[in-house]
């Protein structure tokens, strides 16, 4: 390999433990997204006939969902009331608040392990709340099958979409080592090189979810995680390295 690309931002600083398998293999690494993440317009949102201010809590699963969300509502000209409740996956999403709202207990709630089902049982201590769910274009229904079976009033809304970032074929071509982190990145690659032919570029995937989605696309998956002998990506990679270099 002598030119990865991870298809994430670029780190804060040098202390990926990307750089230091790229330094000690011997290979260069870039880190630049296939996709983005943008929040709907004003106008596309509204038609979905939604009033924010018929609910009384917000349940978030994403920091993503916190940014759109209280930008949306500032493009709306929404003044969020400060007896909104907000009920968030996990505690670093609930911290995130802070960016917005001042942060006090009684009005923020969080799960223990980042997974819906453990924030579940503290919507249902509130199930007199009506609940709204700021989603992505991209999503399931596990969340709003949870909430019905367990009673709890609740919209969901599609706040924020996923774009894909522009890629000539040629620029993917300088590449013969890529990592995704979702199907979107996948999709994001066919869009870009239609004509794309893998040959022998090496390709990682973070998921089970964006692993099948290379295999979908009728590609060759060379390394994944979580496994149970690489729990993360760079453990992937750097399995995979010292079995072919």
């Amino acid at each position: 390999m002598k030119k990865l690309l991870v298809s994430q931002p670029k780190p804060a600083t040098d202390k990926s433990p990307y750089y230091d398998i790229a330094a000690k293999y011997g290979f260069e690494v870039e880190f630049r997204p296939f996709i983005k993440v943008e929040r709907l317009p004003a106008k596309e949102f509204r038609a979905q006939k939604i009033n924010i201010l018929d609910h009384t809590a917000i349940i978030f699963t994403s920091r993503h969902g916190i940014d759109h969300f209280f930008h949306l509502c500032e493009d709306m000209r929404i003044a969020i009331p400060d007896t909104m409740k907000y009920f968030c996956v996990a505690e670093k999403i609930a911290l995130y608040i802070q960016k917005y709202v001042q942060y006090r207990k009684r009005k923020i709630f969080y799960g223990a392990t980042g997974k819906f089902e453990d924030l579940l049982p503290a919507i249902v201590k509130h199930k007199n709340e009506k609940y709204f769910v700021p989603m992505s274009d991209v999503h399931n229904d596990d969340i709003k099958n949870m909430l019905d079976a367990a009673k709890i009033q609740h919209t969901e809304g599609v706040m924020y979409r996923t774009v894909s970032n522009e890629f000539s074929p040629e620029e993917i071509a300088q590449y013969d080592g890529l990592i995704f982190f979702s199907p979107a990145g996948i999709a994001s690659l066919k869009k870009n090189d239609p004509n794309f032919v893998q040959g022998d570029v090496k390709i990682g995937a973070l998921g089970v979810t964006t692993a099948q989605a290379v295999k979908d696309a009728g590609l060759r998956l060379d390394f994944q995680a979580p496994t149970p002998e690489a729990p993360s990506m760079t453990a992937a990679l750097e399995n995979f390295l010292k079995t072919h270099s």
